[in-house]
């Protein structure tokens, strides 16, 4: 059986950080890795706004608690799941995703960790490692899993780059100019689609 590694954010759930930044009405915290190529200078810069603005984790979590996955996301997941193993790689945290997971019927998820003061401000992050999406990938492919990736920005290219077949789900159109190597799908019917070509395709080789 095929594994599917998808990205969370841009693909099954909204940007929670483009989510926070609207409740907050804080437009500095709108950017996200479709903007910023440079994961760490992206969080340090995240995590001073926070700090500047005096928010914590439990602002955040707040605005997450309300926050539904993008529309089909859990019916195409499910239908995804009867055919494929599936496994969320993002560089999310485990802070954030739980209530995001139970309204995904709880697919696997590999992401990175917060860590917060006692107050519950946020100070740091810490990476699962560097690059993880690429490296999970290379993992299922050395326990000789054929491999299809999907995501949206420039934290999910080396995953693609890596998969047995790497797919693009509504993109800027800056990185598909980018990288214009990756099929682009504009809708989970479409990506569902493509995926399933992939599959046929990798089965035969």
């Amino acid at each position: 059986m095929d594994i599917v590694c998808l990205d969370l954010e841009g693909v099954l759930i909204p940007e929670i950080w483009i989510e926070f930044s609207q409740r907050t009405g804080i437009a500095a915290l709108s950017l996200t890795t479709r903007d910023e190529p440079d994961y760490d200078k992206l969080m340090r810069y995240r995590l001073e706004m926070l700090r500047h603005h005096k928010l914590g984790l439990v602002d955040i979590q707040r605005v997450i608690a309300d926050m539904p996955p993008l529309p089909g996301a859990r019916e195409f997941l499910d239908q995804l799941r009867e055919r494929f193993q599936v496994m969320i790689l993002s560089d999310t945290f485990y802070e954030f995703a739980h209530p995001l997971m139970r309204q995904l019927n709880w697919p696997p998820l590999f992401c990175h960790r917060l860590e917060t003061d006692a107050n519950g401000g946020v100070v740091d992050y810490h990476l699962r490692m560097p690059d993880q999406k690429r490296a999970a990938v290379s993992a299922f492919k050395a326990l000789r899993f054929k491999t299809i990736a999907a995501g949206d920005s420039y934290n999910d290219v080396t995953m693609l780059e890596e998969a047995d077949a790497g797919i693009f789900f509504c993109p800027p159109a800056k990185i598909m100019a980018e990288f214009p190597r990756f099929p682009v799908t504009r809708n989970y019917d479409e990506l569902r689609t493509v995926i399933l070509a992939a599959s046929a395709t990798l089965s035969q080789g």
